[in-house]
């Protein structure tokens, strides 16, 4: 199969990165760099498969089935070797979506949260802005190699002290990393691991750029670290970035502790989300 990559003209499709620029105090000829969609056509097979539900012409209230969490699951193990069970997936219709529900479940008001800037600039709003929570920040450390290219590392000790004095109880991490573009190795995320279980923090691991990290990288599911590890941690997934379906929808958040997910499953239905995006699954 090949694929066209040509831009499309996306103006005057409400696209938020074309036709929004004014309502967001910027000129009209203005191109939003910061928005994370794509400007060529979806892939043919997926287009595919949404013609032939659309030809359907029924769309009425819809949910999973058990082909649905075999293609999820099966996506996990084969590219990401983490295997996860059918209890564990609870879909919500985004990633940030999922990050406020899990703020919103694990912490309570005033109560402090960490993340890693910079980073993705929803985690601080949804902390701060949207649930009256305070956010605490562990910078990482731009440093460059002897082949003088540049990455990001975590500062342990302050990452530590941050939890420490204040009283940290979650832990928003962006596995990998969004702007950084860090593919966070496995000792590195060991270490947070390690401090996130010694001061009990429970760890939201935004998991939705997995897919792009390119060879000799790869890509570790922080839940994968351990059972330990696992028990405190909230994996979100999505098909939007690696398929450009953001406008569809729907992603895939994985809870193995049955504590965490009873939580986090009551507190998605406090706002009265049911049911995912027919064109979504």
């Amino acid at each position: 199969m090949s694929y066209d990559f040509s831009f499309l003209n996306r103006k005057n499709t409400d696209s938020l990165k074309f036709d929004f620029s004014k309502e967001r105090g910027h000129r009209d000829d203005c191109l939003s760099y910061w928005v994370a969609d794509m400007d060529f056509k979806t892939a043919p097979e997926i287009l595919e498969a949404l013609h032939e539900r659309v030809n359907h012409g029924i769309f009425g209230y819809t949910n999973i089935k058990s082909h649905y969490f075999e293609a999820v699951s099966a996506w996990m193990k084969n590219h990401h070797q983490y295997e996860v069970k059918r209890e564990w997936l609870i879909e919500t219709p985004g990633v940030v979506f999922a990050l406020a529900t899990a703020i919103k479940a694990f912490t309570k008001k005033g109560e402090a949260v960490l993340i890693q800037t910079p980073v993705y600039y929803p985690f601080k709003n949804v902390i701060e802005k949207k649930n009256d929570r305070k956010a605490v920040t562990s910078p990482l450390v731009w440093e460059k190699d002897e082949n003088g290219f540049g990455n990001y590392s975590v500062d342990y000790e302050d990452f530590e002290k941050k939890i420490v004095d204040n009283k940290v109880k979650l832990f928003l991490l962006c596995n990998p990393h969004n702007p950084g573009g860090k593919s966070w190795k496995k000792d590195e995320l060991l270490k947070i691991a390690e401090i996130c279980l010694k001061h009990n923090v429970k760890v939201v691991s935004d998991e939705i750029h997995a897919d792009f990290v390119w060879k000799p990288n790869t890509h570790t599911v922080f839940a994968s670290l351990s059972k330990e590890v696992e028990k405190i941690t909230v994996t979100c997934t999505s098909p939007s970035k690696s398929f450009n379906l953001a406008g569809l929808q729907v992603s895939n958040i994985f809870i193995a502790d049955e504590n965490l997910r009873k939580a986090f499953w009551l507190e998605r239905e406090r706002t009265g989300y049911d049911e995912p995006n027919v064109l979504g699954l």
